[in-house]
């Protein structure tokens, strides 16, 4: 992976050059363009809470974007390539217009301001403090309690439906401070109370729970700052790496449900606690978690049997939203929180994939726009704002390095691109000895095996008297066992002792992986009656899509032959669309009407479907 990138500033009134600097790949592009003499205002000191330190990104690769990009500059100005220059990483070359400051521009949030620059997010995330002076009972002839006093100075419609842990601490809160309290609550139910003026301390997780990875990030309430954040294998894989594993493996036993519950939920809080330490953050003051994961997950996290979801008709237990005491769950690192639930669509459709919709505005698209999530259970949805289809395309664990002789994620030693003309040539993670081969790697040497002849469109490793080959890769063409493989890095190069291979069933299970997803994308294309050059827009999702060579993965088929300026990465549109719902209420309800109109279609009943799906497993064009 390269350790540095190249930031370019133009003036964006006539294109000229301002200046260059080469930086380290995660740089801020704010901290690139102080590096390089450009000014850029930043009136929010870097916190993302304003519009002043706007550009654009004129060329290059562009970071998904963040919550603060999409609550300042709202969907449009996502779309059109802007982003917040001190939320930004740089992470590939690129050319930035710094953009001039107007009065909007340098708008800054305020706290509780409600409102917001034109299409921007309107921050309201349903829980709000109000600080009361309150009376404890004074006269024994006046028949009152300390809850009728409280309620007393609250709004007419407060719910009298109080948690027994209010009322426990109801009784030293009253007499402290003069009666002085905060009372917060989530909508019109009280969820905590507190002595004296904590107004300004409200906050909120997002979580996006996946079938491989779990992350989650801290945010004040007030005004989306990121103030932490977490990511971490989901620790239940060791039960198996796709759902239907996991499912099976609990299947009709409580005790083992049990087991994968408690896998999840001590991860998520230890993410907790350790987020609002990091931040100096009270455990107490986070008031509002919303999760967004997969049927599976989904159900997992809340201890509900999973065992018919991995039966016919595939069936969850529930569709529709909750929001629940987080005492119930049990998540006891945040004691006052409720827990939002976004909804689910089908057995193997999502929250994470209702969460992408709010975060991609694909529900808002004029025009025919495709979401695809690359992963182990992948979901791929298409469609505008006069419909929206959705099935769900399981790849598997292949594109995590699952069921790969070499595979692994992508971490340190792993090779994530390949060059071949006369020989093969691979760049490795960290700069490091191949040790192994990641999914993005993996689709990168396939690709590139096709283009040099090395494998046909069925999938086949050359053979003799096929087709010419150079002789350094006939050499790289080498038995294994009963079949063959072909070499990437050869021993002496690497970092295993031994030949890091793409073996041919390495190659059969990346076929099956990536006709999960295209022929999710054929199926749905067909039904709709759009032909590729009516998609307008492909947007890869998920922390793996955003690794993918998009020519790689147009060559072998993974995506619909559209040009690569049409495909844009979108980065975890799960978690983006977690944390919209965490800040927005408004955008929490938007969740549930989307999944009501949503069309699920699901594949294994369309008869088509299985020629669709051999179709799809083709290497791409001859």
């Amino acid at each position: 992976m390269t350790q540095t990138v190249k930031v370019t500033f133009f003036d964006p009134e006539n294109s000229r050059e301002l200046a260059h600097c080469i930086v380290a790949r995660g740089t801020t592009v704010l901290e690139a363009a102080l590096e390089a003499g450009v000014e850029i205002a930043a009136t929010c000191g870097r916190r993302g809470r304003c519009r002043s330190c706007r550009v654009k990104v004129l060329a290059g690769e562009i970071a998904p974007p963040t919550l603060q990009d999409t609550i300042q500059l709202g969907p449009d100005g996502i779309r059109e390539r802007f982003r917040l220059s001190c939320q930004m990483p740089a992470v590939a070359d690129c050319g930035i217009a710094a953009m001039p400051e107007t009065d909007e521009l340098g708008h800054q949030i305020l706290a509780g301001a409600g409102t917001f620059a034109p299409g921007a997010l309107a921050l309201d995330p349903g829980i709000e403090k109000r600080v009361i002076v309150a009376e404890a009972p004074q006269d024994e002839n006046h028949q009152t309690s300390d809850i009728e006093q409280v309620l007393a100075c609250l709004p007419a419609d407060t719910s009298r439906d109080v948690p027994f842990d209010v009322y426990r601490k109801l009784p030293t809160v009253l007499r402290e401070e003069l009666g002085q309290m905060t009372v917060t609550a989530f909508h019109d139910a009280i969820i905590d109370v507190e002595a004296g003026n904590t107004s300004e301390k409200k906050f909120g997780i997002a979580f996006d729970i996946g079938t491989t990875t779990v992350v989650g990030s801290l945010h004040c309430l007030r005004t989306g700052e990121v103030l932490a954040s977490m990511a971490a294998v989901n620790p239940q894989a060791v039960y198996g790496g796709d759902l239907m594993s996991r499912i099976a493996f609990a299947q009709f036993d409580a005790k083992k449900l049990q087991v994968l519950r408690g896998r999840i939920l001590g991860m998520v809080n230890d993410f907790i606690e350790k987020m609002t330490k990091d931040a100096g953050v009270s455990p107490e003051h986070v008031y509002k978690i919303v999760v967004a994961g997969n049927t599976c997950m989904h159900h997992l996290f809340l201890g509900i049997d999973t065992s018919y979801v991995g039966l016919a008709p595939y069936a969850p237990v529930v569709r529709d939203p909750i929001a629940i005491p987080a005492g119930e769950i049990p998540l006891k690192r945040a004691p006052n929180a409720r827990v939002c639930l976004l909804p689910i669509l089908a057995g193997f459709v999502g929250a994470d994939t209702i969460a992408g919709i709010i975060a991609t505005r694909i529900h808002e698209s004029e025009g025919i726009r495709l979401l695809v999530d690359i992963g182990t259970n992948g979901e791929v949805v298409l469609g505008s704002r006069e419909r929206l289809l959705v099935c769900s395309a399981p790849a598997g664990p292949t594109f995590e390095g699952g069921q790969v002789r070499h595979g692994m994620r992508g971490a340190v030693g792993a090779i994530e691109k390949v060059d071949i003309d006369e020989d093969v040539t691979c760049q490795v993670i960290g700069d490091a000895p191949a040790i192994g081969i990641c999914g993005s790697g993996l689709i990168d040497a396939v690709a590139k095996m096709r283009d040099a002849g090395v494998l046909d469109a069925a999938g086949r490793l050359w053979r003799p008297g096929v087709r010419p080959l150079p002789d350094r890769l006939q050499a790289r063409i080498v038995k294994d066992g009963e079949s063959r493989a072909f070499v990437l890095v050869h021993a002496a190069q690497g970092g295993r002792g031994e030949d890091v291979l793409l073996t041919q069933g390495d190659i059969r299970q990346l076929q099956l992986a990536k006709a999960a997803i295209y022929g999710g994308v054929m199926m749905l294309q067909k039904i709709m009656g759009v032909g590729d050059d009516q998609i307008e827009e492909v947007m890869l999702s998920g922390g793996f899509g955003n690794y993918v060579n998009i020519e790689s993965a147009v060559r072998i088929g993974l995506l619909p032959p559209v040009p690569a300026a049409k495909v844009s990465y979108v980065g975890n549109t799960a978690l983006l669309g977690a944390q919209l719902a965490l800040m927005s209420e408004a955008e929490r309800a938007l969740s549930f009407e989307i999944a009501r109109k949503i069309e699920h279609v699901a594949l294994a009943t369309r008869p088509e479907f299985q020629d669709i799906f051999v179709e799809a497993c083709r290497l791409g064009a001859p």
